[in-house]
């Protein structure tokens, strides 16, 4: 090996990893997403040292070579074979067809550039906005189909009070073991980028997210027609958090810090159309919405401050 080929341990190991979450998410299963990896690898010191020194990102290279590998499978079998853990998002997924599977999973989950999606799809421009843009509406349909109101509304407002009160063994109990949380950050905001994966540790990201400051407060709110929790500093909207609930407790979080698609949320309310309710609004975008904001009317007004006032007074 070259001198010039060495690369830190921590920066393979966080590579390795990176690839294992980007084909578990497509596959559904540990042992092809290992399977795929081996093979991505296979590949790459299958080149020769001239070409392997002509690619300029070798990261994005195994990710490409490991996204094609995975519509490949897909294309064969059809759906994922994922294990109970993470059923709940694995059979939303397995809605898809493989392309929109990989932009969704490649897109959405772990924030890959638009346009390296795109050619790793095999889309034009065009074509990748309306294929992902078919993915988050599927998603969202299937998402809003897996638990009844009522089981939504109960499990949300109890995680909302274990994160007001820091309880961290209370929120690790509402939440499934293999829970998993995607922070989306936009790359406006320093936030994890990478989806973090335990009951435990999602516990720990949400606590130290969500820690007491003044002028902060926390409430239950209807999030994309589903209820959701909703942070404020200093009465803006700083952070909207989705939860996938399934057998009774948290299976996925979905922590949006993006300002973008938190812009509509701190925008005056439109002018009150005739027999409207007052401070009647859209609803903002969700972790599935992207880039886009998807309006919605409320059949009645959104409950602002419904589990109390929050971390501090407001």
């Amino acid at each position: 090996m070259d001198e010039a080929d060495a690369v830190p341990i921590a920066d393979l190991l966080d590579e390795r990893r990176y690839l294992l979450d980007v084909a578990y998410w497509m596959l559904g299963g540990a042992e092809e997403a290992e399977r795929v990896v081996d093979e991505v690898y296979r590949r790459w010191y299958g080149l020769s040292d001239e070409a392997r020194r002509r690619i300029v990102r070798p990261r994005y290279w195994l990710a490409k070579t490991a996204g094609r590998s995975c519509l490949s499978r897909l294309a064969g079998t059809g759906r994922s074979d994922g294990g109970p853990e993470r059923e709940c998002l694995l059979k939303t997924l397995d809605v898809l067809s493989p392309p929109e599977r990989a932009a969704f999973v490649l897109g959405d989950l772990f924030g890959t550039a638009p346009e390296k999606v795109a050619d790793i799809v095999e889309r034009d421009g065009p074509e990748y906005a309306e294929l992902a843009e078919r993915a988050r509406e599927s998603v969202r349909t299937q998402r809003a189909r897996q638990v009844a109101p009522r089981e939504q509304d109960a499990v949300v407002r109890a995680v909302g009070r274990a994160c007001r009160e820091g309880d961290a063994e209370l929120l690790a109990s509402l939440l499934c073991a293999q829970a998993t949380a995607f922070v989306d950050g936009g790359g406006k905001i320093r936030a994890p980028d990478r989806p973090v994966h335990g009951g435990r540790q999602v516990a720990r990201t949400l606590l130290t997210l969500l820690a007491r400051r003044p002028r902060t407060t926390l409430s239950a709110q209807s999030v994309n027609g589903r209820t959701g929790l909703v942070v404020r500093y200093e009465r803006r909207v700083a952070a909207v958090i989705c939860l996938d609930v399934a057998d009774h407790r948290v299976a996925h979080v979905w922590v949006i810090l993006n300002p973008d698609k938190l812009r509509s949320w701190n925008q005056p309310p439109d002018p009150l159309p005739a027999g409207g309710w007052v401070g009647e609004r859209r609803d903002p975008p969700g972790p599935d919405s992207h880039n886009t904001v998807l309006p919605s009317t409320p059949e009645r007004p959104p409950t602002t401050n419904t589990t109390g006032s929050g971390f501090s007074p407001s």
